[in-house]
């Protein structure tokens, strides 16, 4: 048991470390202030949907993570099986057609949580970049 709660634990701050990474990186690598300094409508939506891809691909990288120790640990047969509950799990639409044998189902919860959060740091981030496009956009003159 005690194992299980490491793991855990230890797979909760390798995702949180893996956006927090992740989002730092897009952060130094996108400047809001270009996409939202041309007075056209492609490059703030050419920005949002790069920032977008990036946010998907980060998660994908911490759920192929969680699914890596499902498989190492035999928890499930095949990775395809592991990553396909992970993604499932992670973000808590949970279908339950593949789960987790009694001894590991705490953490699924684990997961699913840690997804929850982690999604709701994306939203954060993206609401910020929008609310910084807006008030860029606004201060130029362009929105009433």
């Amino acid at each position: 048991m005690v194992f299980k709660f490491t793991a855990a634990f230890f797979l909760l701050c390798l995702t949180v470390l893996v956006n927090a990474v992740g989002l730092i990186l897009v952060m130094r690598r996108m400047r809001v202030a270009k996409g939202a300094a041309d007075p056209h409508f492609w490059p703030p939506a050419w920005l949002l949907i790069r920032l977008a891809a990036c946010v998907v691909a980060i998660h994908a990288l911490a759920i192929a993570g969680w699914a890596a120790f499902y498989w190492w640990q035999h928890c499930l047969p095949t990775f395809e099986s592991a990553l396909y509950f992970s993604v499932i799990t992670y973000t808590t639409v949970g279908y339950g057609d593949i789960v987790l044998g009694p001894d590991w189902r705490l953490l699924a919860g684990v997961e699913a949580l840690t997804g929850i959060l982690m999604c709701g740091l994306s939203t954060g981030y993206f609401f910020a970049v929008v609310n910084r496009l807006h008030a860029l956009r606004a201060h130029a003159g362009e929105l009433p």
